[in-house]
């Protein structure tokens, strides 16, 4: 499993030009699910994300979690993340994991950020979305397990 983190002031995503999921401060997710990837996975990078310090505190040092800023998350699946463009100019993505799978994986880890305590808004899996954030920083953070 892999995450590309990025802290924002506030981020949302569309589907079909409807609003979807939206956050204030927090962080945006994309999520990608590989072949090997297992609940363990995501409960170790729920752990991982619930407790990444990386908000400033009043010394402008990167010491706080979503939870000491009452920070938000907004999950986005992305499979994308498991592109191998080794070969040609074309990605493949053959390292992603099956659409069934990689949903379950993804609303697993969704309820499982909600179970710690923080408001988990998300995308469509599967759904062409449009993602807009402001990012603040800028702080980008990947996480892979």
């Amino acid at each position: 499993m892999k995450l590309v983190v990025q802290r924002v002031k506030n981020a949302e995503v569309k589907v079909d030009g409807k609003v979807v999921g939206n956050i204030d401060k927090g962080f945006l997710v994309l999520l990608g699910v590989t072949h090997t990837d297992t609940k363990e996975t995501a409960d170790y990078l729920v752990k991982k994300i619930c407790k990444l310090r990386i908000f400033e505190d009043e010394n402008e040092k990167m010491n706080l979690s979503l939870k000491d800023v009452n920070g938000s998350l907004l999950i986005v699946s992305q499979f994308t993340l498991y592109a191998d463009c080794t070969e040609g100019n074309r990605p493949s993505f053959v390292n992603a994991a099956k659409t069934d799978m990689a949903n379950e994986l993804y609303e697993y880890f969704c309820e499982r950020c909600k179970e710690q305590g923080i408001k988990v808004e998300k995308g469509i899996f599967g759904a062409d979305m449009k993602v807009s954030l402001l990012n603040d920083g800028p702080v980008t953070i990947i996480l892979e397990k």
